[in-house]
């Protein structure tokens, strides 16, 4: 199974997506875990990718789809794969298409996560990441069993600058004016499936998962 999971900033997909992998062995493949892949063992696309991001810009669509695809090509990819808060645009999702199809790998299904304000904002205010090894948690849902300490590392939690109130709805905009076109992409080439993600990460897994034995 390759899919896709889209959804704005705190609607679950990377819980999803390691749910699947760790539970049916799908791959993960997430944009800032194999950004920051790059960055930290100075690849030649990381350093393109640094330029930017070390003055708090974007990283441009092309670095990142070439990222991408070249993680998709150099793993096991053929035995399926889930895309983590990838493609965000509709650029980069018909260049996507292209190359997985050149791979004879195409996307099979694009889930997206319907998610309340209410929600987004108790889930990012409440987030920790790992400074070492990315790893997510949150302080109510998901604590660590040390406080500050992530479980898999050992490594120092942080939050980020932007997991505050007015910048989510800020993000959350920007989100909404990207996707409504990426949903609509999907939905055309009949692929797309459609959660809440307000509700509980164990819920969502179970029809998540239903779906993706059935295919």
């Amino acid at each position: 199974m390759r899919l896709v999971l889209i959804g704005p900033p705190g609607a679950g997909k990377g819980t999803q997506a390691v749910m699947l992998f760790e539970r049916l062995g799908i791959l993960h493949l997430s944009t800032g875990d194999i950004l920051r892949e790059n960055v930290k063992k100075g690849a030649p696309i990381g350093k393109k990718a640094s330029s930017f991001m070390e003055k708090g810009e974007l990283v441009p669509d092309d670095i990142v789809i070439e990222m991408m695809l070249d993680k998709v090509r150099s793993s096991n990819a053929d035995k399926g794969f889930v895309l983590d808060g990838f493609p965000r645009t509709i650029y980069q999702a018909k260049k996507m298409d292209e190359a997985l199809k050149d791979l004879k790998i195409p996307i099979e299904l694009v889930v997206y996560f319907e998610t309340t304000l209410k929600t987004i904002i108790f889930r990012l205010t409440g987030r920790r990441l790992c400074k070492e090894c990315g790893a997510n948690y949150h302080i109510v849902n998901m604590p660590t069993k040390k406080p500050g300490v992530c479980d898999k590392c050992g490594g120092e939690l942080y939050q980020r600058k932007d997991d505050n109130e007015e910048t989510i709805k800020t993000r959350l905009e920007i989100f909404n004016n990207q996707t409504k076109e990426l949903i609509d992409y999907y939905r055309d080439k009949g692929i797309l499936r459609e959660m809440s993600g307000d509700l509980d990460a164990d819920v969502v897994y179970k029809e998540l998962a239903g779906i993706v034995r059935v295919r």
